[in-house]
């Protein structure tokens, strides 16, 4: 692939990184020029690798308010980028196309008021960014609390849930946030003593709990293609229309395929 015309990327630098598993980390980014974006949308990153120049795009954890971006990366050892990202380390730099896109932004527009948000591991990005948002409107006066949110993030174990503190803390300040933590394989993280199953197997039992009418609602998915698939066919049957659910998958590749 042919590196992109200087005029539509730039350099970011890499000011912090933490390791949260053995595949999965997070980088806070400084890019040279100023980027805007909205809460849900993604920035395409790009490097050298030893099959040239490539990019992908990935979801922005932090908020537009904030200075810097914060991606929250899992590693696919077979892919095309993330092996080299996984190299990287502070002071070093990606390239970054200037402009943000995606449209996997917080449903203002159809009247509807609850958000239901499912996601696994990564796929919290999206929705750390709403809360981190709202949050900063909230306490600024420029939101009420009249959307909210519902979070259920699923793993495999525990030690996955790069922002289960600060989701926690902040459910516990907001009036309009609720977030539960699930993990599918209790038998191997013993000193969990939180909510066990996929998230598909609780969006019934949450939907109930949280009292969520499907025609007030927007549903989103994000993260593994299985649960977003099994998860909007069990919305579907709880009389979820198409127009009320949103979906980003991020694909879980087989050997040979690229990230």
């Amino acid at each position: 692939m042919a590196q992109p015309a200087a005029d539509k990327f730039w350099q970011a630098r890499i000011t912090a990184r933490t390791d949260v598993a053995h595949d999965l980390w997070t980088i806070r980014l400084k890019p040279e020029g100023d980027f805007k974006f909205n809460a849900g949308q993604y920035a395409t990153l790009g490097a050298e690798t030893p099959k040239g120049f490539i990019e992908r795009a990935y979801s922005i954890v932090s908020a537009p308010y904030e200075p810097e971006l914060e991606i929250f990366f899992e590693l696919v050892p077979e892919g095309e980028l993330t092996p080299t990202l996984y190299q990287l380390q502070t002071g070093q730099t990606v390239s970054m196309r200037k402009v943000a896109k995606g449209r996997f932004t917080l449903d203002v527009a159809s009247g509807h008021t609850h958000h239901l948000l499912l996601c696994t591991v990564t796929g919290v990005a999206p929705f750390v960014s709403y809360v981190r948002t709202l949050a900063r409107d909230w306490r600024e006066g420029r939101f009420t609390g009249e959307h909210t949110l519902h979070i259920v993030q699923g793993a495999s174990r525990s030690q996955e849930f790069a922002y289960r503190e600060e989701l926690e803390q902040l459910a516990s300040e907001m009036p309009w946030l609720t977030y539960v933590p699930t993990v599918s394989r209790p038998w191997d993280d013993p000193e969990w003593a939180g909510e066990t199953g996929r998230v598909d197997d609780l969006i019934r039992k949450y939907t109930d709990v949280w009292s969520l009418d499907p025609d007030k609602t927007t549903a989103y998915l994000c993260g593994h293609p299985d649960m977003v698939e099994h998860g909007k066919g069990i919305l579907r049957r709880r009389r979820w229309k198409k127009e009320a659910m949103r979906e980003e998958v991020y694909f879980i590749l087989k050997p040979g395929a690229s990230d």
